[in-house]
C-alpha cells in the first residue's frame, strides 16, 4: 500500500466506505440549517476546485507507519516528521519489530522532533498493542485505535480516513481550527471537541476526509495565522468573516 507523501506518490486514495462500525457515530451532531449545510457545501466545492490533488503529507507506504508518522507529528512538522521516518521505517518494518525494540532504540533516530522521548514510548507502546493485541494489524475502527497510547480523535480520523476510507470524525489541527473560525464554520470560542462536531454536521460525510486536506492545504497556502493577505484569496474573499487585510 503506497500513500502520497513525497516519493511514495502516486497511488489512488482509499475509496470511501462506510463499516458497521463507521456506520454509527459516537455522539450527537449538532442542529444546523439548510442554509448553513448549502453554503458549506459550496465553501467545500471551492476547496475542491483550488486543491483537487490535496492529500496527507506525511510520508507512509503501511497503516502502521502512518499511525507512527501521525503520532510523530504532534506540534511539529510534517516535513520534519518525513525527514526521519525513512530512517525509522528502515528500522522498523514492521510492528513486531517495535515490539521487540524499546522507546530507547527508537530514541535517537527522531531526536530531531520535539518530545522525542514522550513520542518515543507511545511510537514504542502503541506498536506493541498492534503487534500482540490486534495480529500486527492496525484497527480499522475509533474505538480500537483509542485504547493505543499516543491516539487520541485526531490521530484517529488520520489513520482511518486515509488508510482505509473510513469517515467517522473530522481531523482538527491548528489550520482546520484556525479556518474554521474565520469562514464562520463554528465560534470563535469553540473547543477542538466541539468543532469537529460541527464540520461533521455541515459536510457531507463521505467528503469528510478530503476536506480535511483541502482546508489544512489552504491554511498553509493562503489563509495563514500571519504574514499573507488572504483576504486576496477568491475563497477567503467569499467565505472568510475576519480574512483581513494584514
Amino acid at each position: 500500500m503506497t500513500r502520497k507523501g513525497s516519493a511514495r506518490s502516486g497511488a489512488r486514495k482509499p475509496p470511501s466506505k462506510v463499516s458497521s462500525d463507521a456506520a454509527r457515530l459516537p455522539f450527537a451532531l449538532p442542529r444546523v440549517t439548510a442554509a448553513a449545510k448549502e453554503r458549506a457545501l459550496s465553501l467545500a466545492d471551492a476547496l475542491h476546485e483550488h486543491y483537487p490533488d490535496a492529500h496527507c503529507a506525511l510520508t507512509y507506504s503501511a497503516p502502521h507507519e502512518l499511525l507512527v508518522a501521525t503520532i510523530l507529528s504532534a506540534q511539529t512538522t510534517d516535513a520534519a516528521v518525513n525527514r526521519v521516518t525513512p530512517d525509522l521505517f528502515g528500522r522498523f518494518p514492521t510492528p513486531a519489530a517495535y515490539a521487540a525494540s524499546s522507546p530507547e532504540e527508537i530514541e535517537p533516530i527522531i531526536r530531531s522532533l520535539g518530545f522525542f522521548r514522550n513520542k518515543a514510548r507511545a511510537i514504542f507502546e502503541s506498536m506493541r498493542d498492534v503487534h500482540e493485541r490486534f495480529g500486527d494489524r492496525v484497527p480499522d475502527s475509533m474505538d480500537e485505535l483509542l485504547t493505543l497510547r499516543g491516539v487520541a480523535r485526531k490521530t484517529a480520523n488520520v489513520v482511518l480516513g486515509n488508510a482505509y476510507g473510513i469517515n467517522v470524525g473530522f481531523v482538527v489541527d491548528t489550520h482546520i481550527q484556525r479556518l474554521s473560525r474565520r469562514f464562520g464554520l463554528a465560534p470563535p470560542d469553540a473547543t477542538v471537541a466541539a468543532i469537529e462536531r460541527k464540520l461533521m454536521a455541515l459536510f457531507p460525510r463521505e467528503r469528510w476526509c478530503e476536506l480535511s486536506h483541502q482546508l489544512i492545504w489552504h491554511g498553509r497556502a493562503a489563509c495563514t495565522a500571519r504574514g499573507k493577505a488572504c483576504a486576496d484569496h477568491p475563497i477567503c474573499r467569499e467565505f472568510g468573516r475576519c480574512c483581513e487585510r494584514r
